[in-house]
């Protein structure tokens, strides 16, 4: 697979593990770049035999992700829309690291919150740092849903009345909650996180590819289709989008410092 020609990610690959640390300043705002760039990497590990485990991580120890780029989310149709067929293209990027016959992991320090959020449940496993790492999907309180998984995926990890928490609540998740709730496979001291982590995928890394994607499509199997779901929360996604209170919510949001990085270093900013 290329590793060359990404802004928003550094790329590596070696010994079947192929990792991309997000490096995208001055928060790692899920913006359109970072989607593109995320769904491009996403499609090239899927496609390189090579690949066994994949790793996903961030540069800035205070930010794994921040959240969805509201100004985006504000160019989407005011009016309603009819409902989808197809995945959306973060969600369809987002469900591809669940898809792949490969394991995916998610390394987080710092902040994951909405779409960074919905990108780790997305992951098949999820490793966080005490202390350090937050996770939360804040988006009722501007007016909107997860739209990218968040509401489907959660309550398989969290059970119902959690992930309404998590979702109607829309504060940070410490990591150690996370861990206890299993929204996070395990909590882990910051200087321990990367080396647990790497020793992990290079065991799997050095068992068969064809072994890791049947286990993996066997536990898939375990589980009922999403597919319906998330076309579901896709459409009342894009319902909440053109509501006016919505946009007025975003609006004020960004006007008070929003998708600045003092305004997002605040716990709770939502």
């Amino acid at each position: 697979m290329q590793t060359d020609g990404y802004k928003t990610l550094r790329v590596r690959v070696s010994d079947g593990i192929a990792r991309a640390t997000i490096d995208h300043p001055p928060i790692n705002l899920f913006d359109l770049p970072l989607i593109l760039e995320m769904d491009r990497f996403g499609r090239e590990v899927e496609s390189d035999p090579d690949v066994r485990a994949v790793i996903i991580d961030s540069a800035d120890p205070e930010f794994f992700i921040a959240h969805a780029d509201v100004s985006l989310i504000l160019q989407l149709p005011h009016e309603e829309q009819p409902a989808p067929t197809e995945l959306p293209l973060f969600t369809g990027m987002a469900d591809r690291f669940r898809m792949m016959p490969k394991v995916t992991i998610a390394v987080i320090e710092g902040r994951a919150r909405g779409g960074g959020s919905e990108l780790v449940l997305a992951m098949d496993l999820r490793f966080a740092a005490s202390g350090r790492a937050v996770l939360s999907q804040p988006e009722v309180a501007v007016g909107i849903i997860p739209g990218g998984g968040g509401t489907q995926r959660l309550p398989k990890l969290v059970g119902r009345a959690r992930a309404l928490e998590i979702v109607l609540g829309c504060d940070d998740i410490d990591a150690e909650t996370a861990e206890r709730w299993g929204y996070v496979n395990r909590a882990l001291p910051a200087d321990e996180l990367h080396a647990f982590v790497d020793a992990l995928a290079r065991r799997i890394a050095s068992f068969s590819g064809e072994a890791i994607a049947h286990a993996k499509a066997a536990v898939a199997a375990a589980e009922p289709d999403p597919l319906p779901g998330l076309l579901e929360e896709a459409h009342r996604f894009n319902q909440t989008v053109a509501l006016d209170d919505t946009r007025q919510r975003m609006k004020r949001f960004l006007e008070a410092g929003g998708q600045t990085r003092e305004f997002e270093l605040e716990p709770n900013f939502a």
